[in-house]
């Protein structure tokens, strides 16, 4: 039987799963995208901080998801890096959007949503991404995302449209100033881990309605702008993966029903479901 490695890989972290018959050994190293590391600096990473909790396992079939996968020449960058890597193995690198769709809906046809730092979406038949709404990046799009709902967030509070409540506990929980969030908003990297860095508020303030505002207000727009844009959506089951989904599944769960439309499966990461995926379809 093959030795299976799967990865799903951000630009922060990636979790590796290796698959020896019946054991699943789990492995995190730095994220890699290919945006931000050529070839070598990510087969640096694959030696120093995989190949050597492999302890001499050498996986037959190697199955790559990951961010910045969608553009053809990170493609082969990455493959390159895993095929100095993994000289003997079958390698094959799609993008996460690929990973989500394998992972919520397996083989079978389905609208896949990622609600995460950032949002994507498509309708999958069950072997490819036939559909796909565009995705605008954080500034322009990533509706009912964490960046964009975090962007909420810090509209209210340096608009000071929160109540007096919210205000004295958004300033007793992140202790910053107007200057501060400007600066790593438009100064600094990575903005939009900064803004998504907001959520946990949301979370922890449920209940009040500015709160549930915001968090309904970025998932309606991520419905109009995307959901609705597929035909299947009325048709099929709508799957989300992601901390925000997973997070606000409630909410996700009221806004189906309203709308009339199918809720499937909701997950944090996809990592069960492709190893479930690749169990299932074995070379």
């Amino acid at each position: 039987m093959a030795i299976i490695l799967i990865a799903d890989s951000g630009s922060t972290k990636a979790e590796w799963c290796l698959l020896d018959g019946k054991k699943r050994k789990t492995i995190y190293t730095q994220g890699m995208s290919p945006y931000f590391l050529d070839t070598r600096q990510i087969q640096q990473i694959l030696a120093t901080e995989l190949k050597s909790k492999l302890k001499n396992v050498e996986p037959d079939e190697v199955y790559y998801y990951g961010t910045g996968c969608a553009n053809p020449e990170n493609v082969k960058s990455v493959k390159q890096a895993l095929k100095k890597t993994f000289t003997k193995a079958t390698i094959s690198v799609d993008h996460d959007l690929m990973g989500a769709a394998k992972a919520l809906c397996g083989s079978k046809k389905g609208v896949a949503c990622i609600l995460g730092t950032g949002s994507n979406s498509c309708y999958y038949n069950g072997k490819k991404i036939i559909k796909n709404s565009p995705g605008l990046g954080y500034i322009l799009g990533d509706e009912g995302s964490g960046a964009y709902l975090g962007k909420k967030v810090v509209q209210y509070y340096l608009y000071n449209t929160f109540d007096p409540d919210l205000m004295d506990r958004f300033n007793a929980k992140y202790n910053t100033t107007n200057v501060e969030i400007l600066d790593a908003v438009y100064k600094h990297p990575l903005p939009n881990r900064f803004l998504a860095g907001f959520v946990p508020f949301l979370i922890e303030n449920r209940g009040h309605f500015m709160i549930e505002n915001i968090i309904e207000d970025g998932f309606n727009d991520f419905f109009f702008n995307h959901i609705y844009k597929y035909r299947e959506s009325w048709i099929m089951p709508i799957h989300f993966i992601g901390s925000v989904a997973f997070g606000f599944k409630d909410v996700l769960k009221d806004m189906c029903n309203a709308y009339e439309l199918e809720l499937g499966r909701v997950l944090k990461n996809p990592m069960d479901g492709l190893v479930k995926y690749h169990r299932e379809n074995r070379s």
